[in-house]
């Protein structure tokens, strides 16, 4: 396979359905793997049934409960590149992330290394529905990580992003045991300090469509103390790339 794309699911039944035809309707051929962590709403079951509908198209990953959204992104990594995919994409299953900027993402890979979907360059926004509040600490968490990591990506926070498969080959993912956002702080970080190019492509971060939001208070948490972890535990790293 040329393109995957692993698509964490919680209670997403509602959405895995039209996300699922959104995104195989592209013309790059994407396969999907869907984590799945045990949806009580049956989501990993509604995911198998998709695979019968588009044959050889969708991989789907059981899980036996909540095990956070860091792991899921490496289970699916790893699984996407034992399959021979080039090119590997993560995105949300709520439709927060556009599934047609799916291909934008995928042609800046002709000339980058990762290309990452951002709603805090010029032309990307987050939802104008959002309160005040949540649109200021979706900001202040942004400028909190890209200050203390010395990074010059926007959106560091962002979960909509396409690998080249020999970044993630280089890249150190499958030791780290962050989960929430502060996974892709680290990934963003660790793709930064390889030297890695990347490419910040806006996009308009909707409301999710159906259900509810996974951020908690925990989260939110882990992510301000885990920044501080992940500058000190890279030092050794330079802005080169590591062999695989």
């Amino acid at each position: 396979m040329n393109f995957a794309v692993v698509i964490p699911t919680y209670n997403e039944a509602q959405n895995i359905p039209p996300l699922v035809e959104a995104i195989l309707g592209l013309p790059q051929g994407f396969h999907l793997f869907v984590v799945d962590d045990n949806s009580p709403d049956g989501s990993g079951e509604l995911a198998e049934e998709l695979v019968h509908v588009y044959p050889g198209r969708i991989t789907v990953l059981h899980r036996p409960g909540k095990l956070g959204l860091g792991s899921a992104y490496r289970l699916g990594f790893r699984k996407a590149l034992e399959c021979g995919a080039l090119a590997i994409a993560q995105m949300d299953a709520d439709f927060s992330h556009p599934p047609e900027k799916l291909s934008e993402l995928a042609d800046a890979l002709e000339n980058y290394d990762v290309a990452m979907g951002s709603r805090y360059v010029s032309g990307g926004a987050v939802d104008h529905h959002w309160p005040l509040w949540r649109k200021g600490l979706s900001a202040f968490g942004n400028w909190y990580a890209r200050t203390i990591l010395g990074i010059p990506i926007r959106d560091v926070t962002g979960g909509f992003r396409l690998w080249r498969r020999e970044v993630l080959l280089n890249m150190p993912f499958q030791h780290s045991n962050s989960q929430g956002y502060v996974f892709q702080v680290e990934m963003a970080y660790l793709a930064y300090r390889l030297g890695y190019r990347i490419r910040e492509i806006p996009f308009y971060f909707a409301d999710r469509h159906h259900g509810k939001s996974k951020m908690s208070l925990r989260i939110q948490v882990e992510a301000a103390y885990k920044v501080w972890q992940i500058r000190f535990a890279y030092t050794s790293l330079q802005l080169a790339k590591i062999k695989p």
